[in-house]
């Protein structure tokens, strides 16, 4: 029997939309690119991205 050579999973890029593989080869993943990767990067630096801290919220 001829084994089946999978198509490797892809995801999108969070950054740019782009189809990124999802395997050990692509050292950015979920990225396309270390571009995206830094990009990424520096919007949760400058803020831009946030996780929203319940503990701070009072009850009504």
């Amino acid at each position: 029997m001829a084994r089946e050579t999978k198509k490797p999973k892809t995801v999108k890029c969070p950054t740019c939309g782009k189809p990124a593989a999802w395997t050990s080869a692509n050292r950015w993943r979920p990225f396309c690119s270390e571009r995206c990767k830094l990009i990424d990067l520096g919007d949760w630096f400058e803020e831009r991205n946030r996780i929203p801290d319940e503990s701070n919220r009072k009850e009504r």
